[in-house]
C-alpha cells in the first residue's frame, strides 16, 4: 500500500490517480495509524510554505513524518511544496522552518527577465549520474508550477535540474530515504510516470 499524506493542501487526487494507474493500491489519509501501515509515503503540496508547515503541525503529522524518515528510515517522496518542506527553511512570507532532511533554503525566484511564477514544461537535466535516467527519455520534460526554489543545497543531493532564466532550479533531489520533485510527476506525461514508478519500485 502507498500512502498519500493529507494535511489539507495539495493535488491529492491527481497523485492518487497516477499511482493507481501504475497498478498500486493507494490511500489518502491524515491518520498516522493508517499511514504507518503503508510501505512508502508521498507528501504532495500546493500553496504557501508557512501554511503547509502550520497545517502539518496542527494535524499532528510533523512528529509522525520525522519519525518515519529519521528513525524508521522509510521512503518518503515530496512533490512541489512537499519537496520544499524537506529543506531547512523557507523565506516565503517570512522565515519558516522546514523538516531539515536536506541541507538548504527555499528562496524566491528573483530573475526579472523571466515570468514568476515559473509555470510550464522544462528540461530535467542530469546533474549527477543516477540509474533513474536509464528509465527516462533521452530529453525528459517535466511540468513546473512554483515561485520559490531550493538554494545552497548539498550538491551530492541534486540529481536533476532545469535552467530558468539565470537560475539553476533543483528539480529532482535524493538523500538516503527521501526523494523530492520540484515539478509535478503526476502531470509530466510518460517521463513523470516513470519517475513515480522508480520511486514506487526501486527507491531505497
Amino acid at each position: 500500500m502507498i500512502g498519500i499524506i493529507d494535511y489539507g493542501m495539495g493535488n491529492l487526487f491527481s497523485v492518487h490517480n497516477a499511482v493507481q494507474k501504475l497498478d498500486y493500491d493507494v490511500l489518502i489519509s491524515s491518520d498516522p495509524v493508517k499511514l504507518e501501515q503503508c510501505q512508502k509515503l508521498i507528501l504532495p503540496g500546493v500553496g504557501a510554505f508557512g501554511d503547509m508547515m502550520k497545517n502539518i503541525k496542527e494535524s499532528q503529522l510533523d512528529a509522525f513524518i520525522e519519525n518515519w524518515v529519521c528513525k524508521e528510515k522509510k521512503p518518503l517522496l515530496g512533490i512541489c511544496l512537499g519537496m520544499q518542506s524537506f529543506f531547512e527553511s523557507s523565506e516565503e512570507n517570512g522565515i519558516h522552518e522546514g523538516f531539515g532532511f536536506l541541507k538548504g533554503q527555499i528562496v524566491f525566484m528573483k530573475d526579472q527577465k523571466v515570468r514568476v511564477p515559473h509555470i510550464g514544461w522544462n528540461d530535467l537535466i542530469k546533474e549527477n549520474e543516477h540509474p533513474i535516467f536509464s528509465k527516462l527519455s533521452a530529453h525528459p520534460y517535466v511540468y513546473y508550477v512554483h515561485s520559490y526554489y531550493a538554494s545552497n543545497m548539498d550538491p551530492d543531493d541534486l540529481i536533476g535540474y532545469c535552467n530558468y532564466g539565470t537560475m539553476k532550479i533543483p528539480g529532482l533531489v535524493m538523500h538516503e530515504n527521501v526523494m523530492g520533485c520540484q515539478f509535478h510527476p503526476e502531470k509530466s506525461g510518460e517521463d513523470g510516470l516513470k519517475i513515480l514508478q522508480y520511486y514506487l519500485e526501486e527507491f531505497v
